[in-house]
Order: C-alpha cells, then structure tokens, then sequence
C-alpha cells in the first residue's frame, strides 16, 4: 500500500531490512485505523521474501507507544472492534510470522505499546524509556500481557505489574531479563539496525523454523514437540530439511567458508 504523508505508519527498508515507524502525533496511540494499517505493514513484511528482518518503533524521543486510543474510544472506537489482520498492533495476533522483529523503545513504552514490544522477538531499549501497564487503573485489562508476561517473568512481579499498574525502568526490566539491552539515546536507531543487519545476514529458513518451533512448543509437552519435529510435520521443520540453504551451511562448513543464504 503507497504511504500518504497523513499515514501513521512510516516505513522504510534498507537491503533485508524493514523499519517500521509508528507516527502518531502527540503520543503514537494506537486507534482503529492505525492498528489496520501495521496489521497491513506486518502482512507484507511477512509476505516479501526479500525482507528478513523488521524494526518496530515510535516517532521522536518521547514516546515508543501508550497503547490503546483512549480519546477515539471516547469518540466511538469500539475497545473490542476490528482491529485488523494481526490483531492490535498489527503484530501480536499476525499468523505465520516466522521472521526476527526488533522493538527499539525509545520512550514511554505502556499499556499496549508495552504488549506490542513484547510481540517482538528482541527488545531494545533508550535509557530513559520508561514501561507499564496502567490499565488497571482505567478499569480494564491488559489482556495479551496477562497471557504473555507471566510466561516472560518470574510470576509474582508479572502479577505485581498487572495488579498495580505501576511504572518500572529499563534497567529493572533487563533486571527481570524482560528487554535485551540498554541503549543511550542517541544509539538507540544505530543499535537497532546494527542488530537487524547482524539477523539479516543469517539464514531465513533457520530463523522461520525456531519461531515456529518455540509457538508450538510454548503450551506443549517437550517430546509431543520432539516427534513432530523428527517426523518433519511443522511445515517450516520440512522446508529447511529440504533445502538448498540446509545444504549449502553443510558445504561452507567444509568447505570453510562463509555461507550464501538464499532462503531456499
């Protein structure tokens, strides 16, 4: 879909990279609307071989993303309406993503801008971003980071996060292994795309396969898990045992050379 100046959503794409910028004047909400359009974003990422790699963000320094919309929701947006083809945000309920996402937080990151941080696969953090899950407090729930956050952290301070609504810093949360680093920020964007570059460079079939492997096993017995993957009945187990990258990294092994992924 061409972008308008007027879109919330901001992309762009360097080689295997995408970096998608949430743009969303004053506080990057996310409302209906906005929520349909990164669903459409992360489809594509999702359907364009050539991107390996996406960056999820938010625009200038103060802001990564509060969440929900509360004034639309005031002005009629429905709390439980359509919010698009990956769910809200575009990424958490997004079936089939089997490529690396990066969040790079760089300022006040709570409530579902918190729950859409945590739908990536790495997270880095501005050392003045700050986090919480505040809807408690508006008489509501944090419903994906009450499924997702206990599975994340120890249990008695995901249960303390949900229940006070309380705001905690990046070095807590990388205390609580909930974010992978700290970045000052000015580094922040730098950092981010280093990393993707670092992913991009790797072998899609391989990244596909561990994140489809770790969804089926997040709610199953290890062995259950085991035999599907001996008996290659994940599909993306099967594409990378048939393929041409699973035996070129044999080759440049032996070969002792650097390996040319081609995602096939």
């Amino acid at each position: 879909m061409q972008e308008s100046p007027m879109d919330p959503i901001k992309t762009r794409s360097e080689g295997a990279v995408l970096e998608v910028t949430l743009d969303r004047p004053k506080a990057n909400a996310i409302d209906l609307q906005t929520s349909r359009r990164m669903g459409e974003v992360f489809r594509d990422f999702r359907d364009t071989p050539e991107l390996r790699v996406a960056i999820i963000t938010g625009a200038g320094d103060k802001f990564f993303c509060p969440g929900w919309d509360l004034k639309a929701a005031a002005d009629g947006d429905e709390v439980d309406g359509d919010y698009g083809v990956g769910g809200f945000g575009g990424l958490q309920e997004l079936r089939g993503m089997n490529k690396p996402v990066i969040a790079a937080v760089n300022g006040i990151c709570c409530g579902g801008g918190l729950e859409l941080a945590l739908s990536a696969d790495m997270i880095l953090a501005a050392d003045h971003a700050s986090f919480a899950l505040p809807e408690i407090r508006s008489g509501t729930i944090a419903d994906a980071a009450s499924v997702k956050l206990p599975k994340r952290i120890p249990y008695h301070v995901a249960m303390e996060l949900l229940l006070t609504g309380r705001w905690f810093d990046p070095r807590e949360a990388k205390g609580w292994g909930l974010i992978n680093e700290i970045v000052p920020q000015a580094e922040l964007m730098d950092r981010a795309w280093a990393l993707a570059r670092l992913l991009a460079s790797g072998p899609p079939l391989v990244y596909a396969a561990i994140k489809e492997v770790v969804r089926e096993a997040e709610d199953a017995k290890f062995q259950d898990v085991m035999n599907r993957i001996t008996k290659r009945q994940l599909t993306t187990i099967d594409t990378l045992y048939s393929s041409e990258d699973q035996l070129e990294g044999a080759q440049a092994f032996a070969e002792k050379r650097d390996p040319v992924w081609k995602g096939r």
